[in-house]
C-alpha cells in the first residue's frame, strides 16, 4: 500500500520591518482562566482555609410599645414609629424671699446681743447704726441675716453709762407702772435709799432714772430681789424667751385641806410635791421642770427658769397649797444677801447674772 506524505506549507514570511514574539515551548499561554478553572480554584481556596468562628448572635426583635389611648394602630408591614418621650417636668422655681419676711434691724440687733430693741430704735433714729457700712436711720428697716451691723462708738459710750440697780422690794409696791394707787418700785431708787454697804464707785445721777425698767416682776404682795436696768442686754438675758437664768424663792405655804397641820414637810403627799417639780400646766402650756424642796416645816424652796404671771401661787393652788408669803432671794449668780427692804445698790462692774 502506498503511503502518501503531505508536505507542510512553509510559513509566510513576515513583512520586512515587522517583529514577532518568540513562541515559548508548550504553546501559547492563555491570559485568563476559563470559567470552569476559576470555579475550581475558588473551591480549592475555600477547602484549604480554616472555618471562621462566628460569635454573633441574632439580635432580639425590638419591643413594641402599646399604642397610647386614642392613637391609631400602625398598618401591617409598616415601620414602627418610636413613641415620643414624655417631656421632663419643669423644676419648681425658687420662691422669692418676701421683704416682709426679713427681720427688722432693731430685732436683729437684739438677737445679736448688741442692744435691746428700744435701745436699737433710739440709735437708729440718731444715725448711730450702719448696715454693710451704710448708715440706716429709718425705723422699721429690714435686713438680711447675713448683713454686717456695726455700732457707732458714741452708742457704745452711751451703753457704758447705763446702770443696773438691785432693789429689795418691800410689800405694797408694784414692779412696773403705778396701778390702783400703789407706787412703782423704781421710786425707791433715790440717794437716800442707797444701801450704805454698796461698794460700787458709781455716782447717782437723775438721768439714771430715765428708762430704768424692771427685768422681771414681783407681785404687790411679794418681796425680795428686783432688778431695774437701763441696759437692754441685761433685760434680754433675764426675761428673754430663751433665758435660762434661775430665779430662787422661799415660799411659806399652808395645806388648804388640812389648815391645822403645821409639819407639812412630813404630812404633805410626796406625789403632789413631785407634780410641783414637773407635771403642771398653766395657760395651756406644760411648765418647765422646777426644783422644789422643803426648807423647814412650812417653807418651800422653789427654783424656776421661767416667769409666768403669778406662777408660783398658781402652781401651789393646783396641788392644794396656799401661798402665805413669797420672797425672791436669788437671780442667777446674784443673791439678795444683806440688802435691807426698801434699799438698793448698783450691780458691780465685775458682777454677772450668769
Amino acid at each position: 500500500m502506498t503511503t502518501l506524505k503531505l508536505k507542510k506549507k512553509p510559513a509566510a514570511a513576515a513583512p520586512a520591518g515587522e517583529r514577532r514574539a518568540p513562541v515559548r515551548p508548550g504553546g501559547v499561554k492563555r491570559s485568563h482562566p476559563t470559567l470552569a478553572e476559576a470555579e475550581a480554584q475558588r473551591s480549592e481556596r475555600r477547602a484549604a482555609a480554616p472555618p471562621a468562628r462566628s460569635e454573633s448572635r441574632e439580635a432580639p426583635p425590638p419591643r413594641r410599645r402599646p399604642p397610647a389611648p386614642g392613637a391609631t394602630a400602625p398598618r401591617p408591614g409598616s415601620r414602627p414609629v418610636a413613641a415620643p418621650r414624655p417631656a421632663a417636668a419643669p423644676k419648681p422655681a425658687a420662691a422669692p424671699v418676701s421683704i416682709d419676711e426679713r427681720p427688722r434691724l432693731s430685732k436683729r440687733m437684739s438677737e445679736l446681743g448688741l442692744a435691746s430693741r428700744r435701745e436699737a430704735d433710739e440709735w437708729i433714729e440718731q444715725g448711730l447704726v450702719r448696715v454693710d457700712g451704710i448708715v440706716v436711720d429709718q425705723l422699721g428697716a429690714r435686713v438680711d441675716p447675713g448683713q454686717q451691723i456695726s455700732i457707732d462708738p458714741r452708742a457704745s459710750e452711751q451703753q457704758a453709762t447705763r446702770v443696773t440697780v438691785l432693789l429689795h422690794k418691800p410689800l405694797g409696791y408694784v414692779s412696773g407702772q403705778a396701778e390702783d394707787g400703789h407706787a412703782p418700785a423704781f421710786t425707791l431708787v433715790t440717794p437716800a435709799n442707797r444701801w450704805p454697804g454698796d461698794r460700787s464707785e458709781q455716782r447717782f445721777h437723775a438721768n439714771q432714772l430715765r428708762h430704768l425698767v424692771p427685768a422681771g416682776r414681783l407681785d404687790l404682795d411679794s418681796t425680795g430681789l428686783l432688778v431695774l436696768t437701763q441696759d437692754g442686754r441685761v433685760a434680754k438675758q433675764l426675761i428673754g424667751e430663751d433665758s435660762k437664768v434661775e430665779k430662787e424663792y422661799v415660799v411659806r405655804v399652808a395645806w388648804v385641806a388640812h389648815p391645822d397641820v403645821k409639819s407639812l414637810h412630813t404630812a404633805f403627799p410626796a406625789e403632789q410635791l413631785a407634780r410641783l417639780r414637773h407635771g403642771l400646766h398653766l395657760d395651756g402650756e406644760r411648765l418647765k421642770p422646777a426644783q422644789v424642796s422643803w426648807q423647814n416645816e412650812q417653807h418651800l424652796r422653789i427654783v424656776l427658769r421661767e416667769g409666768k404671771k403669778r406662777q408660783i401661787r398658781r402652781m401651789c393652788e393646783l396641788v392644794g397649797l396656799q401661798v402665805l408669803t413669797l420672797k425672791r432671794i436669788r437671780i442667777g449668780r446674784i443673791g439678795l444677801g444683806e440688802l435691807p427692804p426698801g434699799q438698793w445698790r448698783y450691780l458691780g462692774p465685775f458682777e454677772s447674772f450668769s
